[in-house]
This record gives C-alpha cells, sequence and structure tokens, in this order.
C-alpha cells in the first residue's frame, strides 16, 4: 500500500511562501463567470436566491418608476459575474500558481465591499483578481493548528474600464487535523424547534418592512437608530439549494454527471471519496452531514456568501429605493449550521457629511438561536436630502487604479 502524502492536509512553508509570491499578480480564471450577462432574469434568480423580493432588483417595470430607470442587480450580484481576460500562465508563472495547501480545509471569513454605481440588465463587466495579503498564525483557536488567511481582490469595470465595484474577500485555510483536535463544536447539536418556537420567528418575518419607494431623508435619521430586524431560517437545504440557483455552484467549475468526471481529471484532489467510494468534491461539507462529521463538525453548514448577502438584505430593505449602499464589510465568525436560525439586524452609530455626500454608518449583527454573532458587519450608506437633493453616486478612490489593477477590456 502507497504511503500516503505528508504534504497533503497540511500547511507547508514551501506553500505559504508561494502564496506570498503571487501578492499582486493577476490570476487566470479557468472557468467562465456563472452570469456573464446582467439578464433580468439573472438579476431576479440572483435576487430570489437571497430571499429577496424587492421589485427593485425582480422587475424591470417596477424599476422603470425609480430614480435609477430601470431595474438593477442586487449589490451582491458582482459576486457571480466578471469576465477575467488574464491570459492563462505558463512556464514559471504555471508553477506559482499550482494548487496550494492541498487536502487542507478553506473556509470564507468576511469580506469588504465598495460599490459605484449599480449594474443594469445587459451590461456585461470585466474583472481582475490579484492575492493582496497573507498572515499565516501558528496555534489558531480556530483548528488548534496551523492557519493561513489570504485576501483576495476583485475589480470589476464595465465595458469603458469604469469601475463598478471592488471586493477585498479572505479566505482561512485550516489543517483539518487540527479542526477534529480542538472539539471547538462537540457540544453543539442540532436545534430542534417547538411550534411556538417557529411561531416566535414567524412573527420576525411577519414585521420585516420594505422602505422602497417611500425615501429615507438622511435629515430624519438620528444615532442610535434601529434597522427593522430580518429573519434568516432555520436553515434548510433548500436554501443551500436556492443560493446556489442564484450565485451558481462554484468558481471551481463542478457540475452534474459527466461534466464532474471532466472536472474531477483536471483537479483529482478537490474530490474526496464518500463513505460509499464515490468521489465527491469537498466542498459537499455544505450539504453532506456524514462529510462535516468526518470533520469535527456537528453538521453541514451555510455559505460564508450567504450571510453576506442577508446582511445586504437587510441595508437595502431599510435604506429604500432612492439611497445607496456605498461600503459594506461583514465577517463570518461561526458557522451556521443546518437547522440554525439567524436574526438580522443593525444600528446607525454616525451620521455625516462627507464631501458631497450625506451618509450614515451601521452596525450589523448576525445573531443565531445560541446567541452567537456569527457575522458582525458594517455598512455605509449615502441618503437622499431634503435639503441638498438626490443621492449622488460616489466616485472611485482617486488612487484606486494605482493598487496593481490594470484590466485590459476588449470590446465585443
Amino acid at each position: 500500500m502507497a504511503e500516503a502524502d505528508p504534504k497533503v492536509g497540511a500547511i507547508t512553508d514551501e506553500d505559504i511562501n508561494r502564496a506570498r509570491k503571487q501578492i499582486g499578480v493577476p490570476k487566470f480564471a479557468y472557468n467562465k463567470p456563472y452570469n456573464e450577462f446582467a439578464s433580468t432574469d439573472s438579476m431576479r434568480h440572483f435576487a430570489f436566491g437571497c430571499g429577496d423580493d424587492n421589485p427593485l432588483y425582480n422587475s424591470r417595470e417596477y424599476g422603470k418608476t425609480t430614480r435609477w430607470g430601470d431595474q438593477i442587480a442586487f449589490p451582491l450580484f458582482l459576486h457571480s459575474t466578471g469576465t477575467n481576460l488574464t491570459p492563462k500562465p505558463d512556464g514559471e508563472l504555471k508553477k506559482l500558481f499550482k494548487g496550494l495547501f492541498r487536502g487542507v480545509g478553506k473556509y470564507y471569513t468576511g469580506v469588504d465591499w465598495t460599490f459605484w454605481r449599480p449594474l443594469f440588465p445587459d451590461e456585461k463587466v470585466f474583472v481582475e483578481r490579484v492575492t493582496s495579503n497573507v498572515e499565516v498564525r501558528e496555534g489558531s483557536s480556530f483548528s488548534g493548528g496551523r492557519t493561513v488567511t489570504e485576501t483576495y481582490r476583485d475589480l470589476y469595470v464595465d465595458g469603458d474600464g469604469a469601475p463598478v465595484g471592488r471586493r477585498e474577500e479572505h479566505y482561512l485555510s485550516a489543517e483539518r487535523s487540527g479542526t477534529k483536535k480542538s472539539g471547538k463544536y462537540a457540544d453543539i447539536k442540532r436545534q430542534t424547534y417547538s411550534a411556538e418556537d417557529i411561531a416566535e420567528i414567524d412573527k420576525v418575518y411577519a414585521a420585516e418592512c420594505l422602505r422602497g419607494a417611500e425615501p429615507r431623508w438622511w435629515e430624519d435619521v438620528e444615532i442610535g437608530d434601529e434597522v427593522t430586524p430580518v429573519a434568516k431560517g432555520p436553515l434548510t437545504m433548500v436554501d443551500i439549494i436556492a443560493y446556489h440557483m442564484g450565485m451558481g455552484l462554484s468558481s471551481s467549475g463542478i457540475g452534474p454527471l459527466g461534466l464532474n468526471y471532466k472536472q474531477r481529471m483536471k483537479m483529482p484532489a478537490f474530490f474526496v471519496p464518500d463513505r460509499y467510494g464515490v468521489p465527491d468534491v469537498v466542498q459537499r461539507v455544505h450539504w453532506d452531514h456524514d462529510r462535516a462529521q468526518e470533520l469535527g463538525l456537528p453538521s453541514s453548514y451555510d455559505y460564508g456568501q450567504m450571510r453576506t448577502s442577508w446582511l445586504i438584505h437587510l441595508v437595502t430593505k431599510w435604506m429604500g429605493d432612492d439611497s445607496w449602499l456605498w461600503k459594506f464589510s461583514c465577517q463570518s465568525r461561526a458557522f451556521n449550521f443546518m437547522g440554525d436560525t439567524t436574526i438580522c439586524s443593525g444600528t446607525v452609530t454616525d451620521k455625516r457629511i462627507e464631501g458631497i455626500h450625506r451618509v450614515v454608518d451601521l452596525e450589523l449583527a448576525s445573531i443565531n438561536q445560541r446567541g452567537e454573532n456569527t457575522a458582525p458587519g458594517t455598512a455605509t450608506v449615502i441618503l437622499p436630502s431634503r435639503d441638498e437633493g438626490p443621492v449622488v453616486l460616489p466616485s472611485p478612490e482617486a488612487d484606486m487604479l494605482q493598487r496593481g489593477s490594470q484590466i485590459k477590456v476588449a470590446k465585443d
């Protein structure tokens, strides 16, 4: 019997050094974006996957009655789109980007977004991705073992090269053996609910309020104001399926049947046999209870981007159609396991004039039934002003294009 490769499942110095050498180097995308164009249907499906029925994101007819003049995309839609024009690497560059941290668990830990303008139907955007930071920790509280946090910067531009949005997304790679040994989730069991419990959650759903066409004037907002909470859960498999309907299955190119076979031939390390001997994607930890337990977790769990969408949903319901979500950040601090319920809430923490903008800052929380804030966040929103008029969209920072991003757009 062949001996197991000791490098598989371990975070090595060699991989860390290679990850650091990738900083600032544009990454080639082997797979097309899930949504190459922002069609009215793909925009609607994305909002559906986030549990958002705001007509601004779902109806072109409604959109035409708003200040935007058309349906616009839910802010996080950028996550599902963006054509990457970076050339395929060869030679030394190919070696640099060869798979890192094989057999190591990789977890989304948070994101920082900046949005400069809305995305309209039939638009195509382009994206460039680079690693912007690599941090290493020994004896992490997350796993008890070695961890590496990589930050990926995505710059999205339109067909004229004008910036649309920017994302700084953070991923933690953790040695799976450390996750098992830490026993961090040993005492967590799947939540059960009484009829009375469900009735209490339903009260939150029933009390949700969509601001919609009614402007939320900057002059009317005060520090300390609370955002009407939004309920998410109890988490079910339908929620996971709906997420994939909107955002796609994976940037790794996995798919059904023969398409999965082809991808397995290209990426064998991404597939691990289940207890029946069937090779299946490591991503199945989000829907495979047995696989999650093998890794020391009580059950399968949500995606970090789901919670990002939940908090954005909270903010956009509160701010109304005439406002603009300018900046958004959130962290994923704990898993949301199957059956967990999250109540998203927010508070106004600042109100100020920033240049020509009337803005407010929000502190956001995602509290589960165990009282844990699994995804704290912040948002900066530009509001319309009774005195100064409608929202003026923000301009990208003057130095943004000097941060290593030089996208060349090919005209169709």
